[in-house]
């Protein structure tokens, strides 16, 4: 699967950095997301790695589906991170309501 042919993207965080984004109605990112300038979601291809790389031994943990075209173009951008893959980074806040599917 190619950045352009992505139909959804997906973003692990917490249950209590849910929780808050659902209160507030936005998502403004993990302590992460923060630090760095934007949220970081992967494709469903990268999924398992970035579980494995960034949420071992957390609990309580939420699965994030957000479809693309929900999503303004121009705060969307597929960058190159870990191995060279490109993966997909929010320049901007997280609007709840676009939000497709969570899991706990």
């Amino acid at each position: 699967m190619t950045a352009a042919s992505a139909a959804f993207i997906y973003k692990i965080c917490t249950q209590a950095e849910w929780d808050q984004a659902v209160k507030a109605g936005v998502f403004l990112g993990s302590a992460l997301d923060i630090r760095d300038g934007f949220i970081h979601f992967s494709g469903i291809s990268q999924m398992q790695k970035t579980a494995e790389k960034h949420f071992v031994g957390i609990e309580n943990l939420i699965l994030v589906e957000v479809a693309v075209s929900a999503l303004n173009s121009a705060t969307l951008k597929w960058e190159v991170s870990r191995e060279g893959e490109r993966f997909p980074h929010l320049y901007a806040p997280l609007e709840i309501k676009k939000v497709n599917q969570s899991w706990a």
